[in-house]
């Protein structure tokens, strides 16, 4: 139900990339030790400011910094709701 929320102005609406559930070796890693998973992908766009457009689209991978968006709540899943400009990279 995501397709609900249109971010606006210069904010990104971002499903985040579950947390790891294991170690590279294989440790599996208990709720209370993961971190807070930095990729995710982009789900809505807004329309920008006045005098900057857009860079990322729906649909593309992203990194963005430890703490960055609001986290929310939408039937079940959860979403980030952030500034264009707290997002470090796109994958891909």
């Amino acid at each position: 139900m995501a397709e609900k929320i249109q971010p606006i102005a210069d904010r990104v609406l971002v499903e985040a990339a579950p947390a790891e559930e294991k170690t590279a070796g294989g440790i599996i890693i208990p709720d209370t030790a993961k971190e807070k998973p930095q990729r995710g992908k982009v789900v809505a766009v807004g329309n920008g400011k006045k005098d900057e457009p857009m860079t990322v689209k729906a649909g593309q991978t992203i990194l963005y910094g430890k703490y960055s968006g609001t986290e929310i709540n939408l039937d079940g899943k959860d979403y980030l709701i952030m500034r264009e400009s707290d997002i470090l990279a796109i994958i891909g």
